[in-house]
């Protein structure tokens, strides 16, 4: 058993622990609130231009599609990882990273499999296995449309010249705070629309563009992509804020359990340490009187 000054010390320490996960929690809470405002306010947006794109998609001919809806033979491949530039998050970044490793050896094996990080947990692990042709950790001192655009436009630009036949998205996907989904999306070339029967009498109408289908197309695609991106970054962020929130919480508790454990072993010693002093008085005494 180990002595009360011991004891001690780690009870302090432990203690210590417990008020640092508590303080990183309530901050997490606190931003967690306004990350979580900020995907709640963009999903219907993102979701309303996703089906605009779609609705015009099912109406063009085969010849006025865009450049970006190419569909080519795969052999070179770009995985967008998109994770945090901190920890203590439980498993929000390793399960990204495992997805990627995943997606490039197990889906795409047999091709050429590039990344292209965004946060700096993921790119200190992959950066010793894979090969990483851009990475990206001042996106968060700055998260703004502009700057998202910019990653956006530099992976439009790779597909468009043929560096890349595939363009893959992986993050973490708010849905609560104790509940983040590993998503998986291909980002380029563009998928065609899912029609189903009942929606195909619908798809096929005729409509009236203004101005016309190619331009429309030319302005938004460029478009929906960044705001995929975007909302795909936002809910990064937002699910980071969440797992942290989770992971402190759990932190917090384990250490008040171990702060009660180690009390009640302070306790017990203490007993027996002054009931070891009072037999060897008594026993003294015992002594004298004999």
């Amino acid at each position: 058993m180990a002595n009360l000054k011991e004891i001690r010390s780690r009870i302090t320490s432990v203690g210590s622990t417990m008020q640092i996960t508590s303080a990183m929690k309530m901050v997490s809470a606190a931003k967690l609130k306004k990350a979580q405002d900020a995907i709640t306010a963009m999903r219907p947006y993102a979701d309303k231009l996703t089906e605009l794109l779609q609705n015009l998609s099912a109406t063009l001919d085969a010849d006025s599609g865009s450049k970006f809806a190419e569909q080519r033979e795969v052999n070179k491949v770009l995985i967008v990882a998109i994770t945090s530039n901190r920890g203590l998050a439980g498993a929000f970044n390793s399960n990204i990273v495992k997805e990627a490793k995943r997606t490039a050896h197990e889906t795409f094996a047999g091709k050429q499999v590039d990344f292209v990080t965004i946060g700096k947990k993921g790119n200190d692990i992959l950066k010793k296995t894979e090969t990483i042709v851009h990475h990206n950790t001042a996106i968060y001192d700055d998260l703004s449309f502009e700057n998202v655009s910019e990653i956006a436009e530099m992976l439009m630009q790779k597909f468009d010249n043929g560096e890349y036949d595939k363009i893959v998205v992986l993050y973490n996907k708010f849905k609560n705070a104790a509940t983040q989904i590993v998503m998986n999306e291909q980002f380029l070339p563009i998928l065609p629309p899912k029609i189903d029967a009942s929606e195909a009498k619908n798809a096929t109408a005729d409509y009236i563009f203004e101005p016309s289908k190619a331009e429309i197309v030319e302005q938004l695609i460029p478009k929906s992509l960044k705001t995929q991106l975007f909302k795909g970054i936002r809910d990064s962020v937002a699910s980071e804020h969440g797992a942290r929130m989770t992971a402190m919480h759990k932190a917090t508790d384990n250490a008040k359990e171990l702060k009660n454990d180690l009390t009640l072993e302070y306790n017990k010693a203490r007993q027996a340490a002054i009931t070891g002093e009072i037999l060897e008085i008594v026993g003294g005494a015992e002594a004298l009187a004999g």
